[in-house]
């Protein structure tokens, strides 16, 4: 917990660097409680850095496809020249990730996770999948993960400035 807290503070203070006023002094706390609250129900003080990564990497600003490219980083095995995403590897990354809409009550279930592997698997003889099969799946946007396109929508569209007057 605590390199975890130590992490989401220089993170916050290099955000305050570059957008002055605009990030809260408290955003590493707040931050800090939203990750315990999802990752450490039972109150064991303990995180798994892997979980905190890939909760602050889906409520990132960044493109879904940097996101996609990340969750297969932080859960891929590398295996010889290539770099892989097993069967385990993914459920844990969707567990993981649906501890998001769980935290405000919309989370899926066990099967649902299942079902997301089974199709992500779909085809697939071997128990591991290449990144481009990862991230192909993964933009035919899965049930399980639907929440995750439809909040980067959201969030682009309240940039989207439009030039018309209402009467």
């Amino acid at each position: 917990m605590q390199q975890i807290s130590r992490m989401l503070m220089k993170l916050f203070q290099r955000a305050r660097l570059e957008k002055p006023g605009q990030v809260d002094p408290r955003a590493a706390e707040f931050t800090l409680s939203l990750l315990i609250a999802m990752y450490d129900r039972s109150g064991t003080g303990y995180v798994k850095t892997r979980s905190a990564a890939a909760a602050l990497i889906s409520l990132s600003g960044d493109t879904l496809l940097a996101k996609y490219r990340a969750f297969f980083q932080f859960y891929a095995v590398p295996d010889g020249k290539e770099t892989l995403i097993t069967r385990g590897a993914l459920r844990s990354l969707l567990t993981d990730l649906n501890q998001i809409p769980v935290i405000v009550g919309e989370g899926c279930t066990l099967s649902c996770v299942e079902t997301a592997i089974h199709d992500c698997f779909h085809g697939v003889l071997n128990a591991t999948i290449v990144e481009e099969k990862f991230l192909s799946w993964l933009r035919s946007e899965p049930a399980v993960l639907l929440w995750l396109p439809t909040c980067y929508r959201l969030s682009a569209s309240e940039m989207v400035s439009h030039q018309a007057r209402c009467r």
